[in-house]
């Protein structure tokens, strides 16, 4: 299976709607986007995983690694619209520990300021 990436810019957050499987073959593309729009300015990031039907350990440290970059660079990034299935992934690793995870896209919008959003 492949995952796709659809890109979109609301309010001052930069969105990530993945859909397919996130996983050993398909993560490099997760992390070569986060990566080039993190060096174009982006700085609130929200990835919405509700079409994403499976991750392995690979897709959860390309979201990590990810979420380390953005911070790196004084930004943030949320994930959004997790399935009962990869919601417990996140619980058992202890991951929804250190993500912050919404219901949808709008609820985490609430939590974006211009000063994270940079030139997003």
């Amino acid at each position: 299976m492949n995952l796709t990436i659809d890109i979109s810019r609301v309010d001052n957050a930069t969105i990530l709607t993945l859909a397919g499987e996130l996983d050993a073959y398909t993560s490099l593309e997760l992390r070569e986007t986060v990566v080039r729009l993190v060096e174009e300015g982006v700085r609130s990031l929200i990835v919405n995983l509700s079409k994403v039907d499976f991750i392995d350990s690979v897709g959860l440290g390309t979201l990590v690694g990810c979420l380390k970059r953005s911070a790196e660079h004084g930004g943030t990034m949320r994930l959004v619209g997790l399935n009962p299935q990869i919601q417990k992934v996140f619980d058992i690793t202890g991951l929804s520990k250190i993500f912050d995870i919404h219901t949808t896209n709008e609820e985490a919008l609430k939590h974006v300021t211009p000063a994270a959003a940079g030139n997003s």
